[in-house]
């Protein structure tokens, strides 16, 4: 129900401000889901320095396990670099929609204008239409005034 009464960008700042606070929280740690590189390079030492001196790991299990850490980096580093395409990609449609009159479905409402003004974030970007911000994905149609 609170979001029907925020708009757009207040929304975005209070996430803003969440997230900021749980990093201070979490001495700047966010809580993740997944293993990362940095998880996966301390287990791998802590199975060398654990390791039976009477039978050490073989080159083989070795060699794999480093071939699977350069993976795990370069899998990660090109996520990273899609994500900030996609990020672009969607700013420069939002820049191109500038001056020019947009659809945008707003809780189920349809809200009709012209693209006045694009801010681009982190992750979105924000058109402001009839002097509102709406996240560019409620965008559904682009289209000339024909006046």
């Amino acid at each position: 129900m609170i979001q029907a009464i925020l708009s757009a960008q207040e929304q975005a700042e209070i996430a803003r401000i969440v997230q900021e606070h749980n990093q201070i929280v979490n001495n700047g740690r966010m809580p993740q889901q997944q293993l990362g590189k940095d998880d996966f390079l301390k287990l791998l030492v802590t199975q060398l320095s654990y390791q039976d001196p009477t039978a050490p790991m073989e080159d083989k299990e070795f060699i794999a396990q480093l071939a699977q850490f350069s993976t795990l980096d370069q899998m990660t580093s090109m996520a990273n670099d899609f994500s900030k395409l996609s990020s672009m990609l969607s700013a420069n449609e939002a820049y191109g929609a500038l001056g020019r009159n947009v659809d945008i479905i707003d809780n189920n409402t349809l809200v009709q204008g012209r693209v006045k003004a694009v801010t681009r974030g982190d992750a979105t970007s924000l058109v402001m239409v009839n002097g509102q911000y709406y996240n560019w994905e409620q965008v559904t149609k682009i289209y000339e005034d024909n006046e």
